[in-house]
């Protein structure tokens, strides 16, 4: 519809359905065609009512301003905040432009970890065994501004912890980052992450 004014409608393209499952689950769609930011602002919720736990799986994580606040505030409160990206990025830039983000976090608490290869593409999340957000978007200014992206989210507590139990293996086989690791950076490495932060938005 937004791109060429086809309007996709009737039993063909959405047939009805009987209910399956025991999940309650809803589907997301956002895109730069709706007001609201619909993914950032189911984000920026849920890291706000975490009273627990909140574990982040996301091969490009280069949350905005507001979002890095909210999830350091989330770990002051004693709130464990795990996160985990891929060791190696592709591309390298976004990579670089996450350093400075990674290192906030881990200065105030949280937990950064580096996966090996191969590149895990997961995009999950799950807050206080309660609560799942899965789907196409990523942690980045292009996934939660730019483009088309839809998402679910589900409350299921045995669906989370299942989640949960993949999420505890994966960070088995990963490197747990200190913030010794970020600090401990040469001069011009720090140089160029930070340079390419500014230009996070659009990477």
């Amino acid at each position: 519809l937004f791109c060429t004014d086809e309007e996709l409608s009737g039993e063909r393209w959405f047939p009805s359905l009987s209910e399956q499952g025991s999940v309650l689950a809803r589907g997301i769609a956002d895109g730069p065609d709706l007001e609201r930011d619909r993914i950032r602002n189911g984000l920026l919720g849920a890291i706000s009512a975490a009273e627990e736990s909140i574990l982040i799986v996301s091969p490009y994580f280069l949350p905005d301003d507001e979002l890095l606040s909210g999830l350091c505030i989330a770990s002051m409160k004693d709130v464990e905040v795990d996160v985990i990206t891929p060791r190696v990025n592709n591309p390298r830039m976004v990579q670089w432009a996450s350093m400075t983000g990674q290192e906030q976090l881990a200065e105030h608490g949280c937990n950064l970890y580096w996966s090996d290869p191969p590149f895990d593409h997961s995009k999950l999340m799950t807050v206080d065994d309660t609560w799942t957000f899965f789907g196409s978007a990523n942690w980045d200014a292009r996934s939660l501004k730019l483009n088309f992206e839809f998402n679910v989210e589900a409350y299921d507590r045995t669906l989370t912890r299942s989640i949960n139990e993949q999420i505890d293996v994966q960070k088995g086989h990963s490197k747990r980052m200190e913030v010794s690791d970020f600090r401990n950076r040469s001069l011009p490495v720090k140089i160029r992450d930070n340079a390419f932060r500014l230009f996070s938005p659009y990477l």
